[in-house]
């Protein structure tokens, strides 16, 4: 049965475009990102992308696409905002990265905490906010809440960030093992560290440190659970507060749906240089002629595209799914729908990864994939997408394991 709800009214003032579109939206994102392919080198050495690119997202409006109304956002939900990012991400790697794992985690405050917590976090109509899912640091008890201390690795999008979200483990009562702990800190919490850029790839994705020394988090900025565990089939906050059903999806289906959509649009983005060198460049043996002339290299065209035209297609559908869920109730929205997505967004994540490193990469020749060049360029940052935990563990063992056990009703005895 679907849980009633009691929309609230607006608070705060309205956006900034009360009339703005989706479809406005994503042709600013075409528009920026045509300017972003020459900036890429720029922005892996800054670490970073460019305050003025984050201008021109400010002004075009990405930061408030998944806030709610009544706080001042957009509220034009997954679909619009998963659209950006893969127009970003083609463009320039790093700033699509950064943008999507700051921006997207609107979504969880806006769903999974409470009135309180949200009218707090989207004061000012824009949010920013990296997640993290390693606990990390120490939580000390205190009078109303708890006291943090510790580092937290691999918060990208920090460096323009207005909040972060993170877990620690804490003991509810004494002699009892630790929990993961969600929170919820604003900028003034920390300190970003200048410990990004000698990674592999995703040089420029902002994924810095923090450090916390004694930051002080109430109890009603906290939930008693780690995100991946969270069950949305009782409802939710957000869907109780927002008139978009969204606010209620699941947000480990979200987040295994961001690392799809950066698969996508880094593939893309190899695609669109290898294309290039169809244009430009001829075969290396006889006959000499251009290579979009000669069989081989169509073979290996059309192979890249139709595998990544088909991740993309199933990426897309998975956003479908997501958002039928969503319509359909709290109770549609089972651990086992979210599973099924996820192993899904596995495939569509294999699929682009196989497209560039079994065709293009190799075949592009080796001027072609000199340090800097944006082949690559997108083989290291896919390499590095491959090291993150959502996809080497999360989606290549977990989730297959899980909707396994769910499907044939095994239950662990640990």
């Amino acid at each position: 049965m679907t849980l009633t709800t009691n929309i609230a009214e607006p608070i705060f003032a309205g956006p900034p475009e009360p009339d703005l579109t989706p479809a406005e939206v994503i042709a600013r994102a075409h528009a920026i990102a045509a300017t972003l392919v020459d900036r890429q080198a720029e922005t892996e050495q800054r670490t970073f992308y460019a305050e003025d690119t984050h201008e021109a997202f400010r002004d075009a409006g990405f930061y408030r696409i998944l806030v709610p109304r009544r706080f001042g956002g957009y509220d034009f939900g997954i679909d619009t905002f998963m659209r950006v990012v893969q127009i970003l991400t083609r463009a320039c790697p790093s700033t699509g990265w950064m943008y999507c794992l700051g921006a997207a985690h609107a979504h969880v405050v806006g769903t999974l905490f409470e009135e309180r917590v949200q009218e707090e976090a989207f004061a000012g109509g824009e949010f920013i906010a990296p997640a993290t899912v390693m606990p990390s640091g120490d939580a000390v008890r205190t009078e109303g809440g708890w006291l943090l201390t510790g580092t937290w690795s691999y918060c990208s999008g920090i460096p323009y960030a207005s909040h972060f979200v993170g877990h620690t483990l804490v003991s509810r009562a004494e002699g009892e093992p630790p929990e993961p702990m969600m929170f919820i800190v604003d900028s003034s919490q920390w300190t970003r560290l200048d410990d990004w850029g000698g990674q592999l790839g995703l040089k420029g994705s902002g994924s810095h440190s923090i450090v916390m020394e004694n930051a002080f988090v109430a109890d009603y900025q906290t939930i008693a659970t780690h995100m991946s565990q969270v069950n949305v089939t009782e409802g939710t906050p957000g869907r109780r507060l927002h008139a978009n059903p969204e606010y209620g999806g699941g947000p480990l289906s979200f987040m295994v749906l961001e690392d799809a959509v950066l698969a996508v649009g880094m593939a893309q983005g190899a695609l669109d240089a290898y294309g290039d060198l169809m244009r430009s460049r001829t075969t290396m043996f006889p006959p000499i002629v251009g290579r979009a002339e000669n069989e081989d290299f169509q073979f290996w065209y059309g192979e890249a595209t139709g595998m990544i035209a088909t991740a993309e297609a199933a990426f897309h559908q998975s956003i479908q799914t997501w958002r039928e869920l969503c319509e359909q109730g709290p109770e549609a929205f089972t651990v086992e729908q979210e599973l099924r997505i996820a192993v899904i967004c596995r495939e569509v994540v294999r699929l682009c990864w196989d497209a560039v490193q079994k065709y293009l990469f190799p075949t592009a020749g080796s001027s072609a994939v000199r340090q800097g060049q944006r082949i690559e360029r997108v083989w290291r940052d896919l390499s590095m997408q491959h090291s993150h935990a959502g996809i080497s563990i999360f989606l290549t063992t977990i989730a297959k394991r899980e909707l396994t056990k769910l499907e044939f009703g095994v239950v662990d005895e640990h």
